[in-house]
Parts: structure tokens; C-alpha cells; sequence
């Protein structure tokens, strides 16, 4: 029964979404490139315009790329944090990608549940 449900199943399979494919490579590419910090670098890498970009995003991802390269960009705070390598946290959050320290910590408290300076001290 099973073989006959896969051969039903396999017969009826959808054909490939380019565009999900293509998706699912930029969020590769974000979470592959630390250098990668704006929409703007993204779509001109992608060779879409930013509106195009924002719209594969939302179908295929279901967030923004914003959203996407910013929690990317958390992750590596947080890494660079728990391996002791990262710098002052005002040099770390434009590294990262961020204008002031006010917002990095923001966010990076929305994320992690304590601001980065209190994380770094809770784990050193």
C-alpha cells in the first residue's frame, strides 16, 4: 500500500518553484556572507530590484530580508560574544550592521532576553 501511495503521490508531484529555489539561496548567501548587511547589497547581489526582493521574500520565506539579515546578523553578535572575540559593543554593532549602539542592544535583548553587556557577563 505504501509503494502504491508513493507512486500516486510522486505522479501528482508539483513541478520546482525557480523562484523557491532562488529564495532559499539568498538566505543562504546572508547566512554565509557576515559582510552581507543591507536589503540594497542583497538585491543588487541577487540582481533584483529591492521591492522584487521584498516580495520573494514574503512569499517563500515569509519575512522580510530585513528581518532575515538582521537575525542573522544576532546570531553573530551572539557567537562573537560567547567566544570572547567580540570587540566594544558600540565596534560590534557597526560591524554588524547597525547605526548606533542603542538599537543593536535593542534588539539584541528582544532576541536573547538581556542586553549584550549583561550577557557578556553572565557567560564570561
Amino acid at each position: 500500500m505504501a509503494a502504491a501511495a508513493e507512486a500516486f503521490l510522486l505522479a501528482r508531484l508539483p513541478p520546482c518553484d525557480a523562484d523557491a529555489g532562488r529564495a532559499a539561496a539568498l538566505v543562504a548567501a546572508i547566512a554565509g556572507d557576515a559582510a552581507l548587511l543591507t536589503v540594497d547589497a542583497l538585491a543588487e547581489q541577487a540582481g533584483l530590484n529591492k521591492r522584487a526582493l521584498q516580495r520573494l521574500f514574503q512569499q517563500y520565506v515569509g519575512v522580510g530580508p530585513k528581518w532575515v539579515i538582521r537575525r542573522y546578523r544576532m546570531h553573530e553578535a551572539v557567537a562573537q560574544l560567547q567566544a570572547g572575540a567580540a570587540p566594544e559593543l558600540a565596534q560590534l554593532a557597526l560591524g554588524l550592521g547597525y547605526y548606533d549602539q542603542a538599537h543593536f542592544i535593542k534588539e539584541f535583548t528582544a532576541l536573547v532576553g538581556k542586553p549584550p553587556g549583561e550577557y557578556r557577563r553572565a557567560i564570561a
